[in-house]
């Protein structure tokens, strides 16, 4: 593995998924956001199918920090069962994983 991590968040609103990829780069949590855009969800919830847009967001950041980067995204994030999950990654190239590395914290 290369100790490097893919973070995949969804969020309500462009607004939302740029203030929580701002607040997690600033705190050293993530080296980058990739806010990718709008999407369109279709999930059960409480017992509905129901349809909302959201906007994608992909964190890279280390495999040490990623626990943190998820537990803050969810604190920060207005949904209550927030989608924050960790992707490993495992091969990088050595300067792309050297800078997350100074970039991420841990």
């Amino acid at each position: 593995m290369s100790g490097i991590v893919s973070v995949y968040a969804v969020f309500g609103s462009d607004e939302e998924a740029r203030r929580i990829g701002r607040e997690m780069v600033e705190l050293g949590l993530a080296a980058c956001v990739n806010i990718l855009g709008a999407c369109h969800s279709i999930y059960r919830w409480q017992g509905k199918v129901e349809e909302a847009g959201e906007v994608a967001a992909i964190f890279k950041a280390t495999a040490a920090a990623a626990p943190e980067l998820v537990r803050r995204i969810a604190v920060s994030h207005s949904y209550e069962v927030p989608a924050a999950v960790i992707w490993p990654i495992s091969d990088v190239p050595d300067n792309y994983r050297l800078w997350i590395e100074q970039n991420s914290r841990r």
